[in-house]
């Protein structure tokens, strides 16, 4: 019987550690998005950009696995994979009208991976070959047409760079820290001028910065025409981008001009997205427009978006950015909204600054601002508007469970009302009321109403508020003494 007991014991164990084996040798399971609900493919629920989840694994020491042609990215990665490329560069160099070409799936034409500085001048790149690598392709540049990597300096002079495959971002900078927000890079960095990128793939960003990655660039002409493809492009671990001068053209839904989970800058350059917004900004980043000309004609909602707007500030909940203040800063230059409202904050605390910038509003509802619930949640909706030397016009709308702090200062004048009454674009009720609302008009700016309009708290002098025929109510007060 002790026999019996015994063999029975063995071959239990054995059973056991075979399970076990097997278990522990099971392939990595594909990234599979944001939370529940949070999108459609090929990249999830934000509407530019994806939504993946947090990096699983260890993220590496210094000198540890991942370098290139390694199992994971430098600094960890989502899941096991290789880099490829057709041309590899691995110490420093200069290169003049070199050609780099790629046909093959997950293969970029050209990786720079090193620590050195690395000279690109008159280089032709052409990407083709799709990639199902999903956030391998935009946290870390697998299949992207040229990846700079390894904290190189990349200077790229006179380029063109063509990717015609989806998962091909044209020329990626990624910082190596393995998509921690928050986290510092490993120094690399690429200064691109004077050169074309076009992309027409789905999840194929012009310029894309990941992973604490350095992007500078000038006077690019950059244009995509694939689905989450934004002509200046950021996503998990951030970076820095600064932009100045050339063209910057989106095509494909779900593909702002700019998509920011970083800090990004753009002096003196046209921007135009031609079916979604012009910007998104997710949650703890910023964008800076300096001198810019912006255009966009948001007519198709993508992922959760449940609204059709020109400047995008949300936090998604997906892991891609840290949540806290999301700030939207914009001098000079102009900004023409062809569809939907001009801004839309939601799901996130946003301060927006406009300074002695043309607004144009061409869509009919004529609606600024709105900070209301859309297709996310797990954050509040708030607001802070800053106008200095700056003409508003138009309406704000704030939703019952929203906050909004409007600033007028020097010489800044709105003609418009607030209000709580808010229709989504897919014709649901959002907000009936209006929610809390501070209003300050410094002695220099004034404010025409347009509608009987309620606010919270005023903060001026009333003969700064001119009537035009309305009344204006403090906490359901007649304010007194308006012109």
């Amino acid at each position: 019987m002790k026999r019996i007991i015994a063999l029975f014991l063995i071959l239990a164990m054995a059973l056991m550690m075979g399970v076990t084996a097997f278990a522990e040798n099971e392939p990595p399971t594909p990234p599979q998005g944001g939370p529940e609900g949070m999108g459609e493919p090929p990249e999830g629920g934000a509407p530019g950009e994806g939504m993946g989840q947090p990096p699983e694994g260890g993220m590496g020491g210094p000198g540890g696995e991942g370098g290139f042609g390694g199992s994971t990215p430098p600094g960890g990665g989502s899941s096991d994979f290789e880099y490829a490329a057709a041309t590899e560069i691995t110490e420093a160099a200069e290169v003049s009208d070199g050609n780099y070409t790629s046909e093959t799936a997950d293969e970029s034409a050209l990786i720079v991976n090193t620590d050195a500085d690395v000279t690109l001048t008159g280089i032709t790149v052409d990407k083709t070959g799709d990639s199902d690598g999903g956030d391998n392709c935009n946290f870390y540049g697998l299949n992207a047409a040229l990846l700079a990597m390894g904290g190189s300096t990349v200077t790229i002079t006179g380029a063109t760079v063509t990717s015609d495959a989806d998962g091909a971002n044209g020329v990626f900078s990624y910082g190596g820290n393995g998509g921690r927000n928050g986290a510092e890079g490993d120094g690399t960095t690429v200064v691109i001028s004077d050169s074309t990128i076009t992309t027409t793939g789905d999840g194929s960003g012009g310029i894309m910065t990941t992973g604490g990655g350095i992007t500078y660039a000038n006077n690019l002409t950059v244009e995509t025409s694939g689905r989450s493809s934004a002509a200046i492009r950021t996503d998990r671990g951030g970076g820095t981008v600064v932009v100045d001068g050339g063209s910057y053209t989106s095509n494909g839904l779900g593909s702002p001009a700019i998509y920011s989970t970083a800090d990004i800058t753009v002096k003196n350059a046209t921007l135009t997205s031609n079916l979604s917004e012009g910007v998104c900004i997710e949650g703890l980043n910023s964008i800076t427009l300096e001198n810019c000309d912006m255009t966009a004609n948001n007519t198709r909602m993508n992922g959760n978006a449940t609204f059709l707007d020109t400047i995008m500030i949300y936090q998604s909940m997906s892991g891609d950015a840290d949540s806290g203040t999301s700030h939207f800063t914009m001098t000079g230059g102009s900004l023409t909204s062809q569809s939907g409202h001009m801004f839309h904050v939601t799901n996130t605390h946003a301060v927006i600054t406009l300074t002695d910038v043309a607004l144009v509003n061409e869509d009919e509802a004529d609606v600024l601002l709105s900070v209301c619930d859309d297709g996310w949640s797990g954050a509040s909706n708030i607001a802070e508007l800053y106008a200095v030397n700056q003409a508003l016009t138009g309406t704000i709308l704030v939703g019952d469970n929203a906050t909004l702090t409007l600033s007028l200062a020097e010489g800044s004048a709105f003609e418009g009302t607030v209000s709580g009454g808010i229709t989504n674009a897919k014709g649901d009720t959002v907000s009936t009321e209006v929610g809390n609302v501070t209003v300050t008009l410094d002695e220099t700016s004034t404010w025409t109403l347009t509608a009987d309009t309620s606010i919270t708290e005023f903060n001026g002098d009333a003969a700064n508020v001119i009537s035009n025929g309305y009344t204006l109510y403090v906490n359901g007060v007649a304010l007194e003494g308006t012109n």
